[in-house]
């Protein structure tokens, strides 16, 4: 008889047969190379990894707001270039806002355009008034601290001035980096689920200091598939 699976409930996988899959996924191993370690068929591995996905997606919606040295800054992911198409955002490119506390966690959104209107929508929504905004010198993020926030630093990057002592961006920017590179293994993400993989990433760039799989075992406890 199956023991009950405390991390994915109603699953006819076992739960140490559950645990290999999740190591795995913790490792980045593609569903394929999972599937091949583990025994378990490609679509079941590719259905866990999609549930896994949705929880990760749901627990970084609830991040709390952010307070002190932050970082913000908005990155266009997709094709370099389309043909006859011209303009940051233009043609298949996804818009992402970032928003990170300096040596902690990044917070990310999927943004239809990179807009004054709705990059400080998102700012005033998850950061602490009293925070340090970082960023550079795109016009969406004037008058910030018209809207209350304490102070609001900036960076000229057409000016090719990328620092100004502890005035910068490098570490949302080294986040897009990070991002963008996890991303080529998967050799195209479906639009439809490219907001699961950019969460994903976030979760697993805020839990760079630790265990990605005991972090992963702490949340399916509480919050099972």
């Amino acid at each position: 008889m199956i023991q009950k699976n405390r991390y994915f409930t109603h699953s006819k996988i076992s739960e140490a047969k559950f645990r290999q899959i999740l190591r795995y996924f913790a490792m980045d191993l593609t569903a394929t190379d999972c599937a091949e370690l583990s025994g378990v068929s490609v679509r079941s591995v590719n259905t866990i990894y999609l549930r896994i996905r949705g929880r990760l997606a749901q627990h970084c919606a609830l991040v709390s707001p952010l307070g002190g040295e932050l970082e913000a800054d908005e990155s266009y992911f997709g094709p370099r270039r389309v043909r006859g198409v011209r303009g940051l955002g233009s043609g298949k490119k996804t818009v992402v806002f970032g928003l990170l506390k300096r040596g902690h966690n990044v917070y990310t959104e999927i943004v239809p355009n990179a807009s004054k209107a709705i990059l400080q929508a998102i700012i005033r929504g998850k950061a602490d008034i009293a925070s340090v905004i970082h960023t550079d010198r795109w016009r969406g993020y004037d008058g910030l601290v018209d809207v209350g926030f304490d102070k609001h630093l900036r960076v000229n990057h057409s000016n090719n001035e990328f620092a100004r002592g502890a005035v910068h961006v490098n570490g949302i920017e080294s986040f897009w980096s990070y991002a963008k590179r996890r991303m080529v293994q998967f050799n195209g993400v479906p639009k439809h689920t490219f907001h699961l993989h950019l969460k994903e990433t976030g979760f697993r760039f805020n839990h760079r200091h630790g265990s990605l799989y005991h972090a992963l075992l702490s949340l399916l406890r509480h919050n099972p598939l």
